[in-house]
């Protein structure tokens, strides 16, 4: 079997109507697909104006906005007209992206089916409770969650420090690497412009401490603001610059009010703001694989992170940046009051996280979840031979 013979059922949770780094790895791994003559069909929750253009087929599943955090949506049922589709497409491999109530149905349409089911694992769901003081549900999120996995044929996780974290919860025995790739073409230091910096009102030689994400709570908002909080008691110089937009704006910009909001930026514009940035900040602890740290890695933008599953397997502490106890206030103050009084560190560490970045091409990475369906689907035939 080669990549061409493939045909995909993917679901997920919100193909395309919003921007966040799991829905950019599923689109390039949707076109990347697409390329090498798989036939893919996504199923997932649609809107009338969705932020990311359709790529491919899109089968809208029966959904509901997420109640304050309307630019997602809940998928509610594999409805009777989507198990139509999916027998008229005949996929020979179900993935799913997301675990919700859909993609449990999906799961247990394939099983009846003998087909090989891929999950890939985009983020630690079971945290973000932590940010909504309701921590004490984490174990029951674990457990509801363990459910669902060993179901599948096989996990696909973004790191090496992820997937050890899977493997530590008893999620799966079958735990594969499907990493994330970067656009060099967007996110490169020739994007960086101390003009735009200028405009902004940033002198040359002011060291600009970056965010870069959605603004949401369990992005680790409260950590950034209080680590900032700890700088300006120390009089240390620096400019924060946030890029990026979200429910939890007005909140971050009470809390660090002489910060440059920006906004969510795409393209050109998205590169030049990251390469503009001094050193990146990503105190989250949510990530299972941590785009933004690769984006500013290849913009040779040296990071201090939380060191949590994501960041601790692209960051090097101490040689292409810090990687901190997660919610240590002081050591985050420490390692960024050092890149803001230390030029040649953060050339330095910038250069090295730069080199690093390298070795993530789309791709080479993308081929390996091809790899993975072509795995399964052989192994579910060897399975009921022997049966037979």
């Amino acid at each position: 079997m080669q990549t061409n013979d493939l045909r995909i059922a993917l679901f997920s949770g919100n193909y395309n109507i919003t921007v966040d780094g799991a829905n950019k790895a599923q689109h390039r791994l949707v076109e990347y697909l697409i390329r090498r003559g798989a036939k893919v069909r996504v199923y997932s929750p649609t809107v009338p104006h969705p932020a990311i253009a359709a790529n491919c087929e899109i089968v809208s599943v029966p959904s509901v906005a997420i109640p304050n955090r309307p630019e997602y949506r809940l998928p509610l049922s594999l409805s009777g007209s989507v198990k139509r589709d999916l027998d008229r497409f005949a996929p020979n491999v179900v993935h799913i992206s997301s675990p919700d109530r859909v993609a449990r149905q999906a799961v247990k349409w394939a099983r009846r089916r003998n087909l090989p089911v891929l999950c890939t694992v985009h983020t630690r769901f079971e945290t973000y409770f932590r940010y909504y003081n309701m921590a004490f549900v984490e174990p029951l999120i674990v457990a509801w969650l363990r459910k669902l996995y060993r179901k599948c044929d096989a996990l696909v996780a973004p790191s090496e420090s992820s997937a050890q974290v899977l493997r530590e919860q008893r999620m799966n025995y079958d735990i594969d690497i499907w990493s994330r790739g970067v656009d060099r073409d967007i996110f490169n230091p020739g994007r960086r412009d101390l003009a735009w910096r200028r405009g902004l009102g940033i002198d040359d030689d002011m060291p600009v401490i970056g965010f870069l994400g959605r603004l949401v709570m369990e992005k680790g908002l409260d950590v950034f603001s209080d680590t900032i909080d700890t700088l300006k008691r120390r009089k240390v110089r620096h400019q924060v610059l946030v890029i990026g937009d979200g429910p939890a704006r007005q909140w971050f910009e009470y809390r660090i009010p002489d910060a440059k909001f920006v906004g969510f930026q795409t393209g050109a514009d998205l590169g030049r703001a990251v390469a503009s940035m001094d050193m990146f900040f990503n105190p989250s602890v949510t990530e299972a694989f941590g785009n933004v740290t690769l984006e500013s890695m290849a913009s040779r933008v040296p990071v201090v992170a939380a060191e949590a599953t994501g960041s601790q397997s692209l960051v090097e502490d101490n040689v292409s940046g810090r990687l901190i106890t997660p919610g240590a206030i002081q050591k985050f103050a420490d390692s960024l009051q050092l890149y803001c009084t230390d030029a040649d560190l953060r050339v330095q560490h910038g250069a090295a996280g730069q080199q690093r970045s390298l070795d993530f091409s789309w791709d080479a990475i993308n081929q390996t979840v091809a790899d993975t369906y072509i795995r399964l689907i052989r192994q579910r035939a060897a399975r009921a031979a022997t049966a037979r």
